[in-house]
């Protein structure tokens, strides 16, 4: 079972309240009225993406039994706040801290407990999918309600995909290259389904 601090619900929330309102404000080219009605849009898809993301890596690394809290980063807070400001958005919002009691960590761990973070996104953007694609009949209608729907699972299909994909990039500090180290072809297999993915989120070519 997931445990955390108050300090860590603290930052989690910060940063989550941040990364919402950011990328509501982006999506709505700062138009205020189009930002309200994007933010619970942005909060489902962004904000979601990442908390789960970041619980994923928690949720493996408490199950080994090493000490695990997010810190948000407020440099890094900060930097999405001025390129947010400038249309586009550097996300570093901060990350989850591992560290083990007895002071080892060995590939295999801290390979699982990288990977994690990416198969939830690969897992949401599935579900984001499936979901565009059940309500593709209905959006015909154009209906409020299903306008709304979809235009939320486009965004968490495309957000999710990216994740998945830019974290497992083989460079230092992201998730890829930990998982590389580990474990080769699982890394290949995962990098290819995220590209795969991302280019379906941006070409829509499996729907």
């Amino acid at each position: 079972m997931l445990q955390f601090s108050k300090t860590e619900t603290k930052d989690l929330s910060i940063a989550i309240i941040v990364i919402t309102l950011l990328f509501a404000y982006l999506y709505s080219n700062g138009t205020f009225g189009m930002m309200i009605y994007l933010i619970p849009i942005s909060l489902v898809t962004i904000g979601l993406s990442f908390i789960l993301h970041e619980l994923g890596h928690k949720y493996v690394a408490q199950k080994y039994g090493f000490f695990a809290e997010f810190r948000k980063w407020n440099t890094g807070l900060l930097i999405a706040i001025i390129t947010g400001l400038f249309g586009f958005i550097f996300l570093a919002p901060g990350a989850v801290y591992i560290g083990s009691y007895t002071g080892i960590i060995t590939d295999e761990e801290n390979g699982k407990i990288s990977i994690a973070g990416p198969i939830v996104n690969i897992i949401l953007a599935v579900i984001f999918l499936l979901i565009e694609i059940s309500l593709k009949p209905f959006f015909l209608l154009s209906s409020p309600l299903s306008t709304y729907l979809m235009i939320t699972a486009m965004i968490g299909f495309h957000i999710n995909s990216f994740l998945a994909l830019f974290n497992l990039l083989p460079i230092p500090m992201l998730d890829g290259s930990k998982v590389m180290k580990w474990n080769l072809p699982l890394w290949i297999v995962s990098i290819v389904v995220a590209g795969l993915l991302t280019y379906a989120s941006y070409s829509s070519i499996l729907l």
